[in-house]
């Protein structure tokens, strides 16, 4: 009954966290916005057969037209609407993955580091700051240019490096102040052990800075891989928003007035760019108390 009690209590908190969530204007918005263009992507991509997407399959440089080629054709003789549906969908992959696994290792190391407390807390302390000094740029091109093969996948994971140190230094702060509340002390004796404590007592308070701490991962690893990708150390198999506007660099469509072809990815990081600060702006409106209380 207990444990039942329990769950009911944290179904209803994360029924309110939601409700809270989408009664702000701002959140609701940016998330209008990127689920909109997530089903445009996935509807398009289906309906557009591999065969848009291969060199030499169509003219090449046709401005859009209605004739079959909305966004027009690229140098290469690619259709660039079905282009940037896997775009889209590849760039979204490498922000999600790289966000999930950034946000998960450092709240584990964080949480470690702040509930342990003396020799852990000192050693996970330095490993922290040792990656915030780092450069990630710098060593994410390195890596990248070193590498042979690097596919949407791999990407992901080499961002996920440099994602995790920033929310590991958040989580500790945010153990260092929960782990000395009453209700840690009262799970203490009532015998629950560390990591019950951690995940059963701790995780349900932090879950909305985690949530918030997520969507800012995507966005940094959606722009960090467009980055990477224009310098010409991306995913050079594979379509993404970075690569798009790496080839259209490459084959100087600025300058021979090919606008369609490096428009149409960048207003596109535009658009998710702003879809994902308005869910961080929403997010930060519902769970942040002080701008709660003058919003209110």
């Amino acid at each position: 009954m207990l444990s039942y009690n329990r769950l009911e209590r944290r179904a209803s908190t994360l029924r309110r966290l939601f409700t809270m969530l989408f009664s702000n204007r701002i959140f609701t918005l940016g998330f209008t916005l990127f689920m909109t263009i997530i089903i445009i992507s996935l509807i398009g991509n289906h309906l557009f057969p591999q065969e848009f997407i291969r060199v030499g399959n169509f003219l090449p440089n046709q401005p859009p037209n209605l004739e079959g080629h909305l966004l027009g054709t690229d140098s290469l003789g690619r259709d660039i609407t079905a282009q940037l549906f896997m775009a889209v969908l590849n760039s979204l992959q490498i922000g999600l993955i790289a966000a999930a696994v950034g946000t998960a290792l450092g709240t584990i190391v964080g949480f470690m580091s702040g509930y342990k407390g003396g020799i852990v807390d000192s050693i996970l302390r330095i490993v922290i700051d040792a990656f915030l000094s780092i450069p990630s740029l710098i060593f994410l091109v390195l890596i990248a240019s070193v590498v042979k093969t690097v596919d949407v996948w791999s990407v992901a994971m080499l961002l996920s490096m440099f994602s995790w140190a920033n929310p590991a230094r958040q989580a500790r702060a945010q153990m260092l102040s929960l782990k000395e509340r009453d209700f840690v002390y009262m799970a203490r004796l009532s015998g629950m052990n560390s990591w019950e404590i951690v995940i059963k007592e701790i995780m349900p308070h932090i879950f909305a800075w985690m949530t918030a701490n997520f969507t800012n991962a995507v966005l940094w690893a959606i722009l960090t891989e467009s980055g990477l990708s224009i310098m010409g150390v991306g995913p050079q198999g594979e379509i993404t928003l970075g690569m798009m506007i790496y080839w259209a660099l490459k084959y100087v469509a600025l300058f021979r007035g090919l606008w369609w072809w490096w428009m149409t990815p960048v207003f596109t990081l535009i658009y998710l760019f702003i879809s994902l600060y308005l869910m961080h702006l929403g997010m930060d409106e519902v769970f942040n108390p002080r701008l709660r209380d003058k919003r209110g």
